[in-house]
């Protein structure tokens, strides 16, 4: 049997997400405490206790679900992956529960990922649109004739479902474009910017310098990124990747697909959610599912 252990993205929050772990666990009480320094403020209060809509800031999203999937990863006595993966911002927490970078180095740069950003998103009126129905080939077909905006495929969840992102003109161009080509639905998304496209280019470079800083070792076993859905284990490689990670597409169908292709037989969603779950089960309907 081999195992891939799977980490999601932004979208897995969930009102009183972490309180079970902080109040059952002394280890995850000490990461929870040690996080609101290294933050600067107390996310846990927002974790445990705040609104939807605190929730959804971006700098408080990614470092609440790092948080959560990391932890559970750390106390869980059975995590023995034999692959990771993460999704999107989820990449780094795989990489934190793989080794290949410390707790507070890793919190470190997801918070300055959600920092850069936002600003980024500040800059350019921009947003995201899911396009169900269609083939990847369509999607990337009609993104490319759009010539006058900016629009690109974001995210490859699972067959039938792509996340498209840009100027909010494009998205808008795109999903009419995409609906008379066939597409079931395409549903302008409630997020606060064009991620993975070409409008992230400024938080690309702010982040890249913090990623060059940070102390990264090899995996105990390999990390399977977004950009290129290959295995990585070389720290260069794993370095170069993260940073490409923000203006390009997230392609977690391929990633999937070459885990399997690898011999995973077991995907276990460590986080919030099971969102990933369901994309997998999509993917590849003969695997066996688990979360933590």
């Amino acid at each position: 049997m081999k195992r891939a252990y799977i980490f999601p993205g932004q979208g897995s929050q969930f009102k009183g997400m972490g309180l079970d772990l902080y109040q059952s666990s002394d280890s995850a009480k000490t990461l929870f405490d040690q996080a609101n320094e290294i933050l600067g403020f107390e996310i846990t209060k927002i974790m445990f206790e705040g609104t939807d809509e605190e929730l959804k800031q971006t700098n408080v999203t990614q470092p609440a679900i790092f948080l959560h999937s990391v932890i559970l990863a750390k106390i869980n006595t059975d995590f023995a992956p034999n692959m990771v993966a993460g999704h999107s911002l989820g990449e780094f927490s795989a990489l934190v529960a793989a080794g290949a970078l410390s707790f507070e180095d890793g919190l470190s740069l997801v918070a300055k990922r959600a920092d850069a950003m936002q600003k980024a998103c500040e800059i350019r009126p921009s947003t995201m649109a899911a396009i169900l129905g269609l083939a990847d080939s369509v999607i990337e077909e009609v993104c490319a004739g759009i010539t006058d905006e900016i629009v690109v495929p974001a995210n490859y969840n699972c067959p039938g479902q792509v996340v498209i992102s840009g100027t909010i003109e494009g998205v808008e161009k795109a999903c009419e474009l995409l609906k008379a080509a066939g597409a079931k639905r395409a549903l302008i998304l409630p997020v606060g910017g064009a991620f993975h496209s070409p409008l992230m280019e400024p938080a690309r470079e702010e982040l890249a310098s913090a990623i060059h800083a940070a102390q990264f070792q090899p995996p105990i076993c390999s990390v399977y990124q977004n950009v290129n859905a290959k295995p990585a284990t070389e720290v260069s490689v794993i370095k170069d990747n993260l940073i490409a990670q923000l203006t390009a597409p997230v392609r977690w169908t391929q990633s999937v697909e070459q885990m399997v292709s690898d011999g995973a037989d077991t995907f276990i969603e460590c986080g919030p959610g099971k969102v990933l779950q369901g994309l997998v089960k999509k993917i590849a309907g003969q695997v066996a599912l688990q979360s933590i």
